[in-house]
């Protein structure tokens, strides 16, 4: 009777740590995701040379949507960011006698490794790739109205989190070290570069020496019942030299708006996985 006994309470053991492994099978694992969706608005500087001397000033719009991912790599320690930018402008010159308007699209994909992290102090270092499109287009012109904007550039950052209380701050800075840049030649008319294919010396390469920027991000997370508010403030600094023309774009804006944390996954994550019902497979 002892040995029947103890034969079936391995037995029963064995069965036991089966089905858990087999329930712990169905439970895949899922990265969180925090992200935010912001409403901008601020104050927006223009210097192009290329159409004008003067400095433009006036009012800046923008949305931005923020994601940060936790990933596998290094450990499950490495956080993937990606971050969608439209901002537009619409500015006037000091005497008020003509316009300017601008509008960009910025995409950054950045990688964040943690350097520190403490009880409530959380510092990051990294860096990613980013790519800008947009322009700038001067009422009073009528040979060189518009001004194209395009780059793509490698770029380091470093990101801070603290905790404090129920609030989160986050301190964010960027800034590109290498990349490629469209701008033409002092007095080469866009005619010239896209109708008779004179574009020769129109890309450049882009860094320290003649393309200067930094993205400034300061931001604190609100809990407020069953939502989370985001208030942000985001400064933006853009500058190059080349061919005798120099452009200069800069803009501070303070930005409000929503924060979910979510845990995104799909494929065989989604169906049969007793922990995450769906409720459409």
């Amino acid at each position: 009777m002892k040995k029947t006994a103890l034969l079936f309470s391995i037995w029963i053991g064995i069965l036991c740590v089966t089905v858990s492994q087999e329930n712990r099978s169905l439970i895949l694992p899922v990265d969180p995701v925090n992200q935010a969706a912001l409403l901008g608005i601020g104050k927006a500087f223009l210097n192009d040379t290329y159409l004008s001397p003067l400095r433009y000033s006036g009012i800046s719009i923008s949305l931005m949507h923020d994601r940060i991912k936790g990933t596998p790599h290094f450990n499950g320690c490495l956080l993937l960011q990606q971050q969608f930018l439209i901002q537009t402008a619409i500015t006037k010159n000091p005497t008020a006698s003509a316009s300017e308007y601008y509008g960009d699209l910025d995409y950054r994909l950045t990688g964040f490794y943690p350097l520190f992290a403490g009880s409530n102090l959380r510092l990051y270092g990294g860096g990613g790739w980013e790519a800008s499109l947009g322009g700038i287009y001067n009422v009073r012109n009528s040979n060189n109205p518009g001004s194209l904007k395009v780059s793509t550039n490698f770029n380091l950052s470093a990101m801070a989190i603290y905790n404090w209380k129920i609030f989160t701050f986050r301190w964010q800075l960027s800034t590109p070290f290498a990349g490629m840049f469209f701008s033409p030649e002092y007095g080469h008319s866009y005619y010239e570069i896209f109708t008779l294919g004179n574009n020769k010396g129109t890309v450049h390469f882009g860094s320290f020496h003649n393309q200067q920027a930094l993205r400034n991000y300061f931001s604190v997370d609100v809990p407020v019942h069953n939502i989370t508010l985001r208030a942000a403030y985001l400064g933006d600094y853009y500058n190059t030299d080349v061919n005798e023309l120099v452009t200069r774009i800069v803009s501070h804006q303070f930005m409000i708006g929503l924060v979910v944390e979510s845990l995104n996954f799909g494929g065989k994550k989604v169906r049969d996985n007793p922990s995450l019902p769906s409720v459409y497979y």
